[in-house]
């Protein structure tokens, strides 16, 4: 196949690159800077510019591109950077390939487009599968919108899957950089209560699935978690076996709100108790279905 991928120089989107290639796929690289390579190539999501021959005669596009949501205080203008930036670049790429389909509706094309899990908000321990309903907080409504930018591409006939993705465990994730380093000098304990979910997927199965959605019928929503979601407690515990080191630290709630305000209230102190039924039932095998597992590999030395 001839992939696009934007957000190509992220985790996901550098790994899945060198996943594809491998695969035999070619691959173009949409970057926002002057090219330095031929397999890259500029396009302006902010002005809502691509030269559609970019993508006349690609079978996919992932669309990876997005302002990093980072463990900090949420200013309305960073909120708004959160927003703008995935709106932008969906719709450039929907409407563009859009475009393209509606000049060649015989051609058989997919978008798979990121989203989260945090599209549910906070569902305490209730298990949710693709077809609850969105949260109400700032990131469920972000991502509500961030997937209904693909609806041009989705009405021109294009197969758009939408990649809800839990917590990614790899080496060089944010998350992994933070707590390996907060658990390995024995300061690790519980956040909050514990008690919620942190729905996970290991790098290696985040990119798995997007290669299995990519030659798929599934569209629609589409859970990337592993088939066990944990709650923060038994992450904390699992962690700490990893790296053996203590875990009798706990996080209160009122300190972490304090200090990174709503981003401590959606993303550490809500979760999602997650399905991979959808993705599991279309056939996908995980590779890490442990949280042990996809932890050692992560926290591996090199």
């Amino acid at each position: 196949m001839k992939v696009a991928i934007s957000g190509a120089s992220g985790l996901i989107g550098n790994a899945l690159v060198a996943a594809l290639r491998a695969d035999g796929h070619e691959v173009l690289k949409l970057v926002r800077r002057t090219p330095r390579t031929a397999d890259e190539h500029r396009w302006d999501p902010r002005h809502r510019r691509i030269d559609p021959a970019l993508l006349a005669d690609v079978d996919a596009v992932v669309n990876l591109a997005g302002e990093p949501i980072r463990p900090r205080p949420w200013t309305s203008a960073y909120k708004q950077r959160l927003l703008t930036s995935r709106l932008d670049a969906t719709s450039t790429l929907s409407e563009a390939l859009a475009g393209v389909a509606a000049g060649d509706p015989d051609r058989r094309r997919v978008l798979l487009s990121a989203s989260a899990v945090g599209y549910y908000g906070d569902t305490g321990d209730r298990p949710v599968d693709e077809t609850a309903p969105p949260g109400s907080d700032f990131l469920a409504g972000l991502c509500a919108r961030w997937e209904a930018a693909t609806a041009p591409a989705a009405e021109a006939g294009v197969r758009v899957a939408l990649l809800r993705t839990g917590l990614v465990i790899g080496r060089g994730a944010m998350l992994m950089q933070i707590l390996g380093l907060v658990f390995r000098a024995g300061l690790g304990g519980r956040l909050g209560s514990g008690r919620q979910y942190w729905p996970w997927i290991s790098l290696r199965d985040e990119v798995d699935a997007i290669r299995f959605l990519l030659t798929s019928d599934l569209s629609g929503p589409v859970n990337l978690t592993a088939p066990g979601p944990v709650t923060n407690a038994e992450f904390t515990r699992e962690l700490g076996r990893v790296v053996r080191r203590p875990t009798v630290l706990p996080v209160p709630a009122f300190v972490l709100s304090a200090v990174l305000g709503e981003f401590a209230r959606s993303s550490v102190l809500g979760g999602q108790r997650a399905s991979s039924a959808k993705l599991t039932g279309a056939g996908f095998t995980f590779t890490h279905t442990r949280l042990d597992q996809a932890l050692r590999t992560a926290l591996a030395r090199r």
